[in-house]
């Protein structure tokens, strides 16, 4: 309902896409910022508290060579940038294209990672205070900045009762939009993203 900002959902219902197709899908719509949220668990029911991951070096560099390895097959790079093409690129430029936009959205991606982690922390218990980093595969676009949400554990059965609340989901939802409205209000989206 924010003027100018357009939320759309990889799904509407309560059926399993697999984790790239949720990846494929946000390009399609030419995401300005992709947003995976979830609730956790763990085998210790007294861990509680919500976190934000980014994409790490490492799940970086693995992402890196899944699109050099498919360049041949006419992966697009940037596909809201005038959908450059890899597969016309020397593998040493492929590369390094591959490796700069990796960059940059890595950079974009920790800044709305703090964003939402620090409108987070307004509303409740912090599992870890700073943006994590890991491989997961929803992080993995190199066009689009992208962070993995986890709201609180299901696992503790206090958190559970609070995440199954309809005012909590709201203060929850409402945190995400600060953190979003945020991180756009210093990083506008480019016009490159917007349809014509």
């Amino acid at each position: 309902r924010i003027p100018g900002y357009r939320a759309r959902l990889v799904r509407s219902g309560d059926n399993f896409i697999a984790l790239r197709d949720r990846v494929r899908i946000a390009r399609e719509f030419r995401a300005d910022l992709f947003v995976s949220i979830h609730a956790d668990a763990f085998r210790n029911p007294r861990i509680s508290g919500g976190s934000v991951y980014t994409l790490s070096d490492r799940g970086a560099t693995s992402e890196n060579a899944r699109w050099l390895a498919e360049k041949e097959n006419g992966s697009d790079l940037l596909g809201g940038v005038g959908d450059v093409s890899l597969d016309d690129k020397d593998d040493m430029l492929a590369h390094v294209l591959l490796d700069l936009s990796m960059t940059a959205n890595r950079s974009a991606s920790i800044e709305a990672g703090q964003a939402v982690l620090q409108e987070l922390a307004a509303v409740g218990r912090l599992h870890k205070r700073r943006v994590e980093q890991a491989g997961f595969v929803v992080l993995k676009s190199p066009d689009m900045p992208s962070i993995l949400v986890e709201t609180g554990f299901i696992s503790n059965p206090e958190e559970e009762l609070r995440l199954r609340s309809a005012e909590y989901q709201e203060q929850l939802a409402d945190a995400l939009l600060r953190g979003i409205l945020r991180y756009f209000a210093a990083n506008p989206p480019l016009a490159r993203n917007r349809p014509l």
